[in-house]
């Protein structure tokens, strides 16, 4: 299975964000911000947000939590997604920072 898309969501800077790596330069992401560290976003609110960036959950896939590596380790949760229609360019939801 591709490594890439990818949505991942972090808890960053006081506020859940959602990602979409879609390349390995972050610039190329798409980013939601949640705009609130409580409560944790729920898996129906991830899901209509993928949606709003035209993407979905890949072949059944559910949502697994993660870590990056030490020393600075973070949580976050991740999920293989895939494209379900061309977004108009320059089209965003949300802002990320």
């Amino acid at each position: 299975m591709p490594l890439l898309p990818e949505a991942r969501m972090v808890l960053s800077s006081g506020t859940w964000k959602l990602f979409v790596l879609t390349g390995y330069e972050p610039r190329e992401w798409l980013a939601y911000s949640f705009n609130r560290a409580e409560p944790v976003p729920t898996a129906p609110e991830c899901v209509a947000v993928l949606a709003a960036l035209g993407y979905e959950a890949r072949g059944g896939a559910e949502w697994k939590w993660d870590a990056t590596p030490a020393p600075r380790r973070r949580l976050f949760a991740k999920i293989p997604v895939r494209p379900v229609a061309p977004r108009p360019d320059g089209a965003h939801v949300g802002v990320a920072s």
